[in-house]
C-alpha cells in the first residue's frame, strides 16, 4: 500500500434514530482493485463503571437485552449526552442505575467500542461509592446486584458476565491494579 491508501472515496451516513446512524464508506485499498463498501453503526460514546461500594462488593445490572434476546449481567453503563463530560455521564449513570452516589471516580481507559462495526469510544471509570440513596427505586426492568471480586470472576468464567466491551473494562482494571480476581 502506498502512503495515499487506504483512501476512503465516498461516505454515506443514514440517520436511523437520535443515538443511531448507519455509515457506508467506500474504501480504496489499492489503485488496481474496485473500492470495497463497509458498514458501521455511528452512536454516541459510551461510558461503563466499575464500581466498588464501602464493603468492597461489585456493582452489576441485570436487564433484558432485545438485541441478543435475553438478560444481560452487566456493569451500569450509558451513553454520553450531547455536551456532557465522561466523567459527569459515569457518575450519573451509576446514580440512576444503581442508587449509588459516586464518592471517588477514576479513568480506566478509552478503547474502540468494536473498531470493525462501530465508530464510537468506550470511557471506562473506577468508581468508589457512598451508601446507597434512601428510597432508591430500581428502575423497571433492571435488577442491581453486588458480588464479591471472588463471584465476579466466577461469573466471567462460567460466562454468566459476558458482555465483550465490559469484559474489556475488567482487564484494564485488572491491568492497572484496581481488581485482583483470586480464588
Amino acid at each position: 500500500m502506498g502512503r495515499d491508501l487506504p483512501k476512503i472515496l465516498r461516505v454515506e451516513r443514514t440517520t436511523v434514530s437520535p443515538c443511531l446512524e448507519v455509515i457506508a464508506r467506500d474504501v480504496s485499498f489499492s489503485r488496481e482493485a474496485a473500492a470495497e463498501t463497509y458498514y458501521a453503526i455511528a452512536q454516541p460514546d459510551y461510558v461503563a463503571v466499575l464500581a466498588m461500594t464501602t464493603e468492597a462488593q461489585i456493582l452489576l445490572v441485570r436487564q433484558y437485552r432485545p438485541a441478543i434476546e435475553r438478560f444481560s449481567l452487566e456493569l451500569p453503563a450509558g451513553m454520553v449526552d450531547p455536551g456532557e463530560d465522561p466523567q459527569t455521564t459515569a457518575a450519573r449513570e451509576l446514580l440512576e442505575e444503581t442508587g449509588y452516589p459516586t464518592i471517588s471516580i477514576e479513568r480506566i481507559g478509552l478503547s474502540a467500542t468494536c473498531s470493525s462495526r462501530i465508530s464510537n469510544a468506550t470511557h471506562s471509570f473506577f468508581v468508589r461509592t457512598g451508601d446507597r440513596k434512601p428510597g432508591f427505586v430500581e428502575e423497571s426492568g433492571i435488577e442491581v446486584v453486588s458480588v464479591s471480586q471472588s463471584e465476579l470472576r466466577r461469573m466471567v468464567l462460567s460466562g454468566e458476565f459476558g458482555e465483550q466491551t465490559h469484559l474489556g473494562v475488567l482487564a484494564q482494571a485488572s491491568a492497572r491494579g484496581l481488581l485482583r480476581f483470586e480464588d
